[in-house]
């Protein structure tokens, strides 16, 4: 008489177990900076669309905003801190944060120096 078996071993799926538990190692590390990378372009996305309100503003009022996002009818995306503007004569800086990233910061000169990274260039939204 033959005996016939269904199934898999302990020692089958004992490895199958392994395999996944070494891919799943290696795959993790990938995606553990998605969420950050996701964070900080909103926030580089929120300084662009800042730039587009200021120099709407600018070119109705002749001057840049001052502190006060609710004239250029600007609002952040979720998450981003309400962005802090310091106008000067003919020139302009934004920095705004991200309550998932503590102690980063994404700033944005325009016609002037970036106040977060010296090295950006003008109106290119940078972060550190």
């Amino acid at each position: 008489m033959k005996n016939m078996r269904k199934g898999f071993t302990l020692i089958e799926l004992l490895i199958v177990v392994v395999i996944i538990g070494i891919l799943a190692a290696i795959a993790i590390p990938k995606f553990a900076n998605t969420k950050t990378k996701a964070y900080t372009a909103a926030m580089k996305s929120d300084l662009r669309n800042l730039v587009t309100a200021e120099e709407a503003y600018f070119s109705d009022s002749g001057k840049y905003t001052d502190y006060d996002t609710t004239k250029v009818k600007f609002k952040p995306s979720t998450g981003v801190s309400t962005p802090i503007i310091v106008p000067g004569a003919g020139y302009w800086t934004a920095t705004v944060t991200h309550s998932q990233i503590p102690n980063f910061t994404c700033g944005i000169g325009v016609n002037t120096v970036n106040t977060v990274v010296s090295t950006a260039g003008d109106g290119e939204p940078a972060c550190k």
